[in-house]
């Protein structure tokens, strides 16, 4: 059963909003490039059959089934997110409509709470991590992973050509919007310093980065399809360039690095 908060949501403030038909796309190629990072680090937390987990901002269904999977029948897997269109609970766990920077904790007592690339695009990312902080039971982990853009701002690494050149500036050109709509494009690294501020204990970090492969190609069609009509409106990039930039894509010629991913754990003090 899917269920609604009572308070309202701001997903009109959201870029990269989850009601478009490419965001299927996007959350297909975060899975393939990012679940065996974010597992291989919840598996080293040590979650178990029994924990209850809370899936902040989850999106696509990869993240809350595999996590239904690891706790079992025994567990509890709530999945939140402003914009619940790509969850189900038919994978075992539970969807709620709920906008992590405005509304209070939908529960307490969590083994886990855990956010991926979620805080960078919410407005109030204080109100968001108190909140997570405040639902973990005495003893809980708290696993956040964010981009930084701003410590990796190239999509092609090599920049070689034409081509390279292009794709880079179609980035710096994504990178402005996200500005414009408030996301902090150095949050990433920001992560332990403010898990410690928060309270948490046993605080550590790590970084991934995929630099190139299909899965990359993927998401960058569909973020820059998703993005298109605003890349225009603003006047920061023509269709002529962005169908060029697509058609580079498509043919395999473009080696295109994600922004690199920050992860950070700390737990609540038992």
């Amino acid at each position: 059963m899917v269920r609604d908060s009572e308070a309202p949501t701001a997903s009109g403030a959201y870029l990269l909003d989850n009601a478009q038909r490419e965001a299927g796309d996007r959350f297909g190629a975060f899975a393939e490039l990012f679940d065996p990072a974010t597992f291989r680090r919840l598996d080293a937390l040590g979650i178990a059959p029994g924990w209850r987990c809370w899936e902040v901002g989850a999106g696509g269904p990869s993240v809350p089934a595999r996590l239904a999977a690891r706790v079992g029948p025994a567990g509890r897997v709530l999945a939140t997110d402003i914009d619940t269109a790509w969850l189900s609970e038919g994978a075992g766990y539970e969807v709620l409509r709920h906008d992590v920077g405005v509304e209070p904790a939908p529960g307490d007592g969590f083994d886990l709470v855990h956010a991926r690339l979620v805080l960078v695009h919410v407005p109030r990312r204080d109100a968001a991590l108190a909140a997570m902080v405040a639902a973990l039971r005495p003893g809980g982990w708290l696993l956040v992973e964010e981009a930084d853009p701003a410590l990796q701002p190239l999509a092609c690494l090599d920049e070689s050509g034409p081509e390279q050149r292009l794709a880079n500036k179609l980035k710096r050109d994504f990178r402005t919007l996200m500005a414009q709509r408030g996301a902090d494009l150095a949050f990433g690294r920001t992560l332990p310093g403010r898990l410690r501020a928060a309270g948490l204990t046993e605080i550590a970090a790590d970084g991934y980065f995929p630099v190139t492969g299909p899965a990359c190609d993927r998401l960058e069609r569909a973020t820059v399809e998703q993005i298109r009509g605003r890349l225009t409106a603003a006047g920061l990039a023509t269709d002529e360039e962005i169908d060029r930039h697509l058609a580079s894509v498509a043919a395999g010629r473009l080696d295109l690095a994600t922004s690199p991913m920050i992860s950070a754990w700390g737990r609540r003090p038992a």
